[in-house]
């Protein structure tokens, strides 16, 4: 097999997974959320965590070393405009998604500590999710948006 295509086949597959894990897990944990069940959220909260740190942390690192590969043995320039954008857009897709993992493990043990006193939860537990909810957006539209870049391409100035 031609070792272009391969990694070509690397870079879509780890993309997809990164998407539709990210996109899945953030439904899971706000539907859960929306229960305001802390015995739910607890344990969506788990999984959750686990198939982020697993599927998405792991594709997130595959992205930028195939992204990497490729750009070289294509002959493009760091420097191309809609790769910069689309680089800068990941970096920041990235920053948003490390703490959203953290305000997960965070509500999530907040929930179990709610579950298991038989309190409802706390305002700690809904500021978390107020942050996660936010910085969800960012990630989510920065990697739509490198999506596009990747494939159009296009001249930017």
């Amino acid at each position: 097999m031609d070792p272009f295509l391969l990694v070509k086949w690397v870079h879509i597959v780890s993309a997809t997974i990164l998407f539709g894990f990210g996109a899945g897990t953030a439904w899971y944990f706000w539907s859960a959320h929306r229960t305001r069940d802390p015995g739910t959220i607890a344990s969506v909260g788990r999984m959750v965590v686990r198939a982020d740190w697993l599927f998405t942390g792991t594709s997130g690192v595959i992205q930028p070393v195939s992204g990497l590969i490729l750009v070289h043995v294509a002959g493009y320039r760091l420097n191309e405009p809609w790769l910069v954008v689309a680089m800068t857009l990941y970096v920041i897709a990235f920053a948003c998604w490390a703490p959203v993992v953290v305000l997960q493990i965070r509500a999530t043990r907040l929930a179990e500590t709610a579950r298991d006193a038989r309190t409802p939860l706390g305002t700690d537990y809904f500021r978390t999710m107020r942050w996660w909810f936010t910085l969800g957006w960012p990630a989510f539209l920065g990697l739509m948006t490198t999506f596009w870049l990747m494939i159009a391409k296009p001249q930017l100035w």
